[in-house]
């Protein structure tokens, strides 16, 4: 299953960037191999200063070895090693009017000191952090999401998005990070659905992302914008990094297995604010935002 998993992780990066640098038309995205020393590597892929994507990166990872003490902390277990793959994908665009987006899709297998399997799950999801709300991009977003979940299993959507919007959720602000998308982890077998089951479903929301998100880009990409409105942006971009370096798992994953750090903190923005109490004006599209981030919506019943 590792080997299955990560070849086709391997497949969908090629396919995600080499769109991505056909929408943007300026930029490509500059790769770099690196190895971990205690075991593994990565492939990840970074665009830049583009006519689109001020930053992005799409990143491949295979990592293993033996699991750092912290994390058999986390996990309940001790002397065991493990694997874990996964692609993950974050991309800031220029035009505050065009959202950004994330998103990753794992594996991972634990073993015992015999080297056998004693646990393997998939996870990840996609989700969207909008900066001016427009609610038919977030419908169109959740539609796309949803075909993928219904595909599947008929709970699969309402489940992974409410995982999501709990997820995402910066709780030291009291609002979400973004209007969610999906977000599942610790996907086992079980009688009714195998492994191989599980890898069929998450191939087939990664699979989804590029539908997901492609067609927002073009449609607000030329927008025009004010120095305002990219002010907001890097205010709420603060928002982003906040949430990454307090609460995402996937960063401190890698920080704590000595993943490499510039391919880790590659989800960072390259401009970002941090007013003192700053408020948006009553009335406003930065207070209308606001005020959907307080309270989870259901996109596709609006």
């Amino acid at each position: 299953m590792k080997d299955k998993f990560y070849n086709y992780i391997l497949e969908l990066q090629d396919t995600i960037t080499s769109k991505l640098a056909s929408v943007d038309g300026k930029a490509t995205f500059q790769e770099d191999l690196w190895e971990r020393p205690e075991g593994g590597g990565g492939r990840t892929r970074v665009i830049e200063n583009g006519t689109v994507f001020e930053k992005g990166g799409v990143n491949v990872s295979a990592v293993h070895g033996e699991l750092p003490e912290s994390m058999q902390q986390y996990f309940g277990v001790k002397d065991a090693n493990f694997f874990a793959c996964g692609l993950s994908l974050v991309l800031h665009p220029t035009n505050p009017m065009v959202p950004t987006v994330h998103a990753n899709w794992r594996y991972f297998e634990m073993y015992d000191q015999q080297g056998h399997i004693v646990d393997s799950w998939f996870g990840g999801g996609q989700d969207l952090t909008p900066y001016y709300l427009f609610s038919e991009d977030a419908t169109h977003f959740h539609e796309v999401c949803k075909m993928a979940c219904d595909k599947h299993h008929p709970a699969f959507y309402e489940l992974y998005k409410k995982k999501c919007d709990t997820y995402f959720w910066n709780a030291h602000r009291n609002e979400a990070r973004g209007i969610g998308g999906l977000f599942f982890d610790y996907c086992k077998a079980t009688e009714e659905f195998s492994m191989e089951d599980w890898y069929n479903y998450v191939t087939e929301v990664g699979n989804s992302f590029l539908e997901c998100y492609v067609p927002i880009v073009e449609k607000r990409k030329n927008l025009p914008y004010t120095d305002a409105n990219r002010t907001w942006q890097e205010i709420r971009r603060g928002r982003y990094v906040e949430f990454n370096l307090v609460h995402d798992k996937g960063t401190l994953f890698g920080l704590k297995t000595n993943g490499r750090i510039e391919s880790i903190l590659m989800s960072l923005p390259p401009h970002v604010q941090w007013v003192y109490d700053h408020h948006p004006k009553k009335g406003s599209d930065e207070e209308k935002l606001l005020d959907v981030l307080k309270n989870p919506i259901d996109w596709i019943e609006l």
